[in-house]
């Protein structure tokens, strides 16, 4: 053997090692820029002598050239099916039939059955096989008898070695478990795929499936599957092996192999409730989908005794968690308006017992969805739950539609307030337009109204205006101003000194600046700079209420999206109803000087501030660089002119320096103004 190969097959060695402690201890040896380098390296000599690449090397994991179609496979030992306990009272009957059966044999020592327990995964069930430690082979389950043959796919699964570790191994052997794609995987590839266009999933199980069963296998190495084994199938009689189940596990792991972290060895029925408890608590904080336990009598000698009926083994069951899935019928589609003006449409349902509750509601999220599903009243759907999620609508059962019933349009109008929805372009939210007035937005809107950079109402907290929207004192913000002492000093934890303070803030308010009022009302699209934006234009509230389309358009850094939110927000006759209010109690703001912006020194350049500043707040390095006609952003872009850094600055300053944008510190900043 030459000193490269040498080389070669030692890099494959320590590249399997390591993938062992990486994916089935959980306890790596070396960092992650390590086992790279390691792997460079095994690519580097591969790419430079393609003739020494071989099945088992870690780099053959980026899948082959496409399939026309799957090879079938028949199974040497069928891979049966489990029967379902759906009770506690089921399991007694399954552990009694156990003990009954083994009195017969005269075998059963009247201690606990001992049983392997571990979690019921719900993914593919496959079959793998090595020969020699190779693997040269994956199955799926299929019909229990008949498989497909996945081996390109199978090998693009890290957590499945390529080439099991040690020496002791029998000369074929063939490992079975599933194929799961954990809960963060699959939100991750359902989010790529609506960002496609692609068909979504309905939920990991689906996923993980339709990833296996790709024609492409470069397709499967993307997606985001693991495996686990829960047993063996056919094994050559050259080793000898232990004579219990768990103990059979551990000499799998040890052939690097990755079995589940929460097996575990149970004694009799109450130890199987125990356990069955734990894992049901646990369930939502798991990174995988599990459907319930299963649960195998440990004695290998015990599982020959007992042996099988029909295509079942008797020495293991299923102990089968309530189900997340359900149908039911959407006997509506009902509107709900959020706190901040978001239309979320709502099916209304037929109730069903799913994941544990009643449900009798699930979020459609929007239109886009709606038109997705193809949902419609009448219509049967699969309904989804798993633990605390809001429960959602997974697809129509389009074979049990009846008729043609009418496809969902969301309102014009708001249900709540009757102004005008808008929905953007690019948008995929509708929402209600008149968020001065509208009672869905009360809350949300008034404190929005008193926050920090709007009208700065010291003292008015969320908790207080919630109380005080709650006990009927105002519905608008313009309510604000025509509190009392008397109703303040009433309200819990209030009292005389604080209602004084708060009043005094209020009055303190009503002088303030057309770019912080126009902030302060809320515009859907209209933050700090938008509303100086527009102050600076127009000069007067009266003006913007009456600006056109084309001259909002005109404005520097206004595109149509804020165009079209701002006349329709003044066209809303209740939003100037309630900013009619407001000015009558007296607040008012100076002149806005007329100002020739390209006079200005800062004129057309932008800036970002990030970090804490010692000798200024970031408001006033902004109102700073505002008042010499900058413009300021919160994110750093290819338009940014300079980065102002404080201490602690974050990313912004990294991407700044990989766009090429200057970077100026409190000191040099300073200098500069």
């Amino acid at each position: 053997m030459s000193a490269l190969q040498i080389k070669l097959n030692k890099l494959k060695d320590e590249l399997n090692y390591h993938n062992y402690r990486y994916y089935v201890l959980d306890d790596p040896e070396i960092s992650d820029s390590e086992y790279d380098k390691l792997l460079r390296e095994l690519q580097d000599i591969e790419a430079q002598h393609p003739e020494l690449i071989t099945a088992d090397s870690p780099t053959q994991r980026v899948g082959a050239v496409p399939l026309a179609e799957f090879k079938t496979v028949k199974h040497e030992m069928p891979m049966l099916s489990l029967a379902n306990a759906f009770s506690d009272e089921e399991f007694s009957e399954f552990n009694q039939r156990i003990v009954d059966i083994l009195s017969k044999a005269k075998k059963y020592n009247n201690k606990d059955i001992q049983y392997a327990a571990e979690p019921k995964l719900d993914g593919l069930a496959v079959s793998l096989l090595y020969e020699n430690g190779i693997l040269v082979q994956g199955a799926t389950r299929g019909d229990g008898t008949t498989g497909e043959d996945v081996t390109q796919n199978i090998r693009t699964i890290e957590t499945i070695p390529l080439k099991l570790l040690g020496s002791d191994f029998p000369a074929r052997l063939e490992v079975r478990g599933e194929v799961v794609m954990d809960k963060k995987g699959f939100d991750e590839l359902n989010r790529i795929q609506r960002e496609n266009n692609g068909k979504l999933f309905a939920n990991p199980r689906n996923a993980a499936a339709g990833s296996l069963r790709q024609l492409d296998s470069r397709i499967t190495a993307k997606r985001p599957l693991s495996f686990f084994c829960y047993g063996m199938g056919i094994i050559s009689d050259d080793v000898s092996l232990p004579d219990t189940h768990s103990a059979l596990m551990e000499v799998l792991k040890s052939w690097g192999l990755r079995i589940n972290p929460e097996s575990q060895i149970v004694a009799g029925v109450k130890g199987a409730q125990a356990y069955y408890q734990r894992l049901f608590d646990k369930r939502e904080s798991l990174e995988y989908e599990i459907d319930g336990i299963v649960y195998k009598v440990d004695s290998l000698e015990y599982q020959k005794i007992l042996g099988f009926v029909a295509r079942a083994p008797r020495w293991a069951i299923a102990r089968k968690f309530p189900a997340h899935e359900e149908m039911t019928k959407v006997l509506g589609i009902d509107i709900q308006v959020g706190r901040t003006g978001a239309l979320t449409p709502v099916a209304r349902l037929e109730p069903v017992f799913v994941g544990g509750v009643t449900v009798s509601n699930a979020t459609l999220h929007n239109q886009d969805e709606i038109e997705r599903l193809d949902i419609r009243v009448g219509d049967t759907v699969v309904i989804r739950r798993a633990g605390d999620v809001i429960p959602q609508v997974v697809n129509v059962v389009l074979s049990k539609r009846q008729g043609k019933p009418r496809k969902f349009k969301m309102p014009t109008h708001c249900p709540v307030c009757g102004s005008l929805v808008v929905r953007n372009e690019n948008e995929v939210v509708s929402y209600c337009s008149g968020g001065l007035f509208c009672e869905a937005q009360r809350k949300q809107a008034i404190i929005h109204f008193a926050s920090r950079k709007a009208m700065n109402i010291d003292g008015l907290g969320d908790k207080l205006i919630e109380l005080l929207v709650d006990k009927g004192l105002i519905k608008t913000s313009a309510d604000l101003y025509t509190l009392t002492h008397e109703q303040l000093a009433s309200l819990e934890r209030m009292g005389d000194k604080s209602a004084t303070k708060l009043l005094k803030a209020l009055q303190a308010s009503k002088e303030t600046t057309l770019a912080r009022f126009i902030f302060a009302l809320g515009i859907h699209d209209v933050g700090e700079t938008t509303a100086k934006t527009l102050a600076d234009h127009f000069q007067s509230l009266e003006k913007l209420e009456e600006a056109s389309f084309d001259e909002l358009l005109s404005i520097r850094d206004i595109g149509p999206v804020v165009a079209n939110n701002v006349i329709t927000f003044f066209k809303q006759k209740h939003n100037r109803e309630v900013i009619d209010a407001l000015l009558k109690t007296g607040i008012h703001w100076p002149k806005v000087n007329s100002q020739v912006s390209q006079a200005q020194p800062l004129s057309g350049k932008t800036f970002v501030i990030t970090g804490t500043l010692s000798d200024m707040s970031r408001d006033e390095a902004k109102q700073a660089l505002q008042a010499l006609g900058a413009k300021v952003t919160g994110s750093v872009s290819k338009n940014t002119d300079y980065v102002v850094a404080g201490e602690k600055p974050g990313s912004k300053v990294d991407k700044a320096r990989q766009l090429g944008v200057e970077v100026l510190t409190e000191e040099q900043f300073k200098a500069f103004l």
